[in-house]
């Protein structure tokens, strides 16, 4: 039989199943001999059931912890999650990031190209235009040069 050593505080109370609560009296050896639990029986519940502290006891063990370790560790359960939810987003923005860096960097390629071809054709038609000015002003002088010889 195993034994449990308590000191004999005043008000101390230990719990016999048959007995009910009691209160524990200064031993000589100050320790009490514990009894192998007994199991309930059918008349037993009854007088469990009436005793106040024990009807508080069951109360406790119907209730849900309230650990703060196991309220931690669900605070960094959800975390972690909402953590993994935004690297997710964060990894998806950036391979957006990726593509519209690519799509502007294609798009300043073709304005680049489609302003060099608008300045080259400008420059063709300004060379079209010198032409045309100096064979404009080169016929006008032949042909003002005609008209004063056969006056």
């Amino acid at each position: 039989m195993a034994e449990e050593k308590f000191l004999a505080f005043k008000g101390l109370k230990q719990y016999d199943p048959g007995m009910g609560w009691a209160s524990v009296h200064n031993l000589s050896e100050h320790h009490l001999p514990v009894d192998p639990p007994v199991e309930a029986t059918p008349s037993q519940p009854e007088q469990v059931l009436q005793d106040p502290l024990l009807g508080e006891l069951f109360e406790q063990l119907h209730q849900p912890p309230q650990d703060e370790l196991a309220h931690n560790w669900k605070v960094i359960a959800t975390s972690v999650s909402i953590l993994s939810q935004r690297m997710n987003q964060q990894r998806e923005l950036r391979q957006r990031l990726l593509s519209i860096d690519q799509e502007l960097d294609k798009l300043r390629t073709t304005i680049l190209q489609d302003l060099q071809e608008i300045q080259r054709a400008s420059d063709q038609q300004l060379s079209m235009a010198k032409l045309r000015a100096e064979v404009s002003s080169l016929a006008q002088a032949r042909l003002s040069s005609k008209l004063r010889r056969t006056n």
